[in-house]
This record gives structure tokens, sequence and C-alpha cells, in this order.
């Protein structure tokens, strides 16, 4: 299992990924994507899943036509951790 990311660490880490927000109430990150059209943001969900079944990690996801929100935490662990940050790193490239 997993560890969940805590002090100095976790803040560094945070920090690298500055686009997602804390989920309030909630050990978890989410972020918002706002897309062209509905294709445009079908494809990106559809990168992220394929990367997501590879991890065995999977977002707790909406979409909307062009509108995608994402959030990301370890249910197994109990919150954020080191996968959810690796995952956050490959949604921001899939989404440019």
């Amino acid at each position: 299992m997993a560890r969940i990311l805590s002090g100095e660490a976790r803040a560094l880490t945070l920090e690298s990924i500055k686009d997602w927000q804390a989920v309030e109430g909630r050990d978890a990150i989410r972020r918002d994507f706002v897309f062209k059209d509905f294709n445009q943001a079908f494809g990106f969900m559809a990168r992220v899943a394929l990367q997501a079944e590879r991890m065995d990690h999977h977002p707790e996801w909406s979409n909307v036509y062009n509108r995608v929100s994402i959030t990301l935490t370890s249910h197994d662990a109990g919150g954020l951790t080191e996968r959810d940050v690796k995952l956050a790193r490959f949604i921001d490239q899939a989404s440019v």
C-alpha cells in the first residue's frame, strides 16, 4: 500500500503541481479542465483512462460537454500519496 504524503515532502510535492487544489474536508486534490469541445475533452479522458488503468489508480471525475473535473486520492491509503501526484503530472501533460 502507498504511504500518505506528509510534512515537508508533501509541501514540496504539491508545489510541483501548482494547478491542483486541495479538496476541503478530504485528503485529496482537484483540478478542472476546459477544452474546445466535447471531442477534445473525451480524447483527454481516454488518454487519462489508459494511464490510470496501467497504474491501477483510477480518478474520481466528471465530464459535461467540454469540461472535465478530476479529483485524486488514494482510497486504499486513506489520502494523498505519490501515486496521486504521479497521475496528476501525467494528467497535466495530457491536457496540453
